[in-house]
């Protein structure tokens, strides 16, 4: 296996930039994910990693060879890439087991054979080697796609959406098989994604994008933890925002105040607290206009001043009319305008 770097990257259609000036890491053996909106230059970094685009400046690397730079675009089919798609792209006409075996024509055929039943029997499907795509499940079309994506021992994989379309459950179920074959076989891994928990769940790092940019990249607990700006802290959950003035080194919301420590009096600024930093006991400082289930929690819409914010608080407890709020510093932050 090996790193894919993209440094100092741009590239534009019709002269309208679709990534500016990105540079990112997937390190070898991990799993980096690009988390971002619809046109935020996600699929545009995997068609250019992949060689199906030209860049019109800086460089791709895998490894470290450089397969990308102005001028120099080397062919799809010499980088040794795997890809699975949203739509999983299986050839309809062939049973799993050809499908997986595809790949592998440089094998004498009973070599890739032995290898795509392998390759089956290492994501559970080896009894459905002979099953068609009609004839299997979401699921099971998404596993075969990812063992024909490793069967040829490629230098990296991209996964473009590979879990959208698939009900909760069995979502969970696939990253967590999905992430255990890639920890096991040591792949380097881009993994595209708009969905916050997919990109938690599954990166060793994280690069969050918007409008062709990188606004962070760092490993998933520090940009959580620590995000770069409103729009990295919007992007990895629900957040309640708030504008205002920096008074006595913090900002002061109508449910309390948030240390503002890098920003100088009177600054202007956005205030960003996470929902479940939001913590409620008995008392009058807030009214309670809505609690709905959320899981093993309950979203709890609180108004104060006219503004009204999202809580998530531990199910099932008993919340009056009205409520006291702290609000935990871990989860609030300060961004100058």
């Amino acid at each position: 296996m090996s790193s894919v770097t993209l440094r100092n990257v741009r590239r534009a259609y019709a002269g309208v930039a679709a990534l500016d000036d990105v540079s990112i890491t997937a390190p070898e053996a991990k799993v980096l994910a690009l988390l971002g909106p619809s046109g935020s230059g996600k699929s545009t970094i995997m068609r250019l990693i992949a060689g199906l685009e030209p860049v019109d400046a800086g460089e791709v690397r895998i490894g470290t060879e450089i397969v990308s730079a102005v001028g120099r675009t080397l062919p799809a089919e010499a980088r040794r890439i795997g890809m699975v798609f949203q739509d999983y792209a299986l050839f309809p006409h062939l049973t799993a087991g050809a499908n997986v075996a595809f790949g592998l024509d440089k094998l004498p055929r009973a070599e890739r054979e032995e290898r795509a039943l392998r390759w089956l029997d290492r994501v559970g499907l080896k009894h459905r080697a002979h099953a068609y795509p009609h004839e299997l499940s979401g699921g099971e079309q998404q596993r075969v796609a990812l063992a024909r994506a490793l069967a040829p021992a490629p230098r990296a994989v991209l996964l473009d959406e590979p879990f959208s379309g698939l009900d909760p459950v069995l979502r969970a179920e696939l990253r967590d098989a999905t992430l255990a074959t890639l920890a096991e076989t040591k792949t380097t891994t881009l993994f595209v994604t708009h969905d916050a928990e997919d990109a938690l769940q599954v990166a060793d790092r994280l690069a969050i994008l918007k409008g062709g940019r990188v606004l962070q990249e760092a490993p998933p607990r520090e940009a959580y933890d620590n995000p770069a700006t409103l729009h990295v802290a919007a992007a990895l959950g629900p957040i309640n925002t708030f504008r205002g003035r920096v008074s006595a080194g913090a900002v002061h919301t109508p449910f309390g105040a948030v240390a503002a420590p890098r920003l100088g009096e009177g600054a202007e600024a956005d205030v960003v607290v996470r929902a479940e930093a939001i913590l409620l006991r008995p008392g009058a400082a807030a009214r309670v206009r809505d609690v709905r289930p959320h899981g093993a929690h309950d979203l709890v819409r609180i108004e104060a001043q006219g503004v009204v914010w999202r809580a998530l608080a531990p199910a099932r407890i008993a919340l009056s009319e009205t409520v006291d709020v702290e609000l935990a510093p871990s989860g609030a932050f300060t961004f100058a305008l």
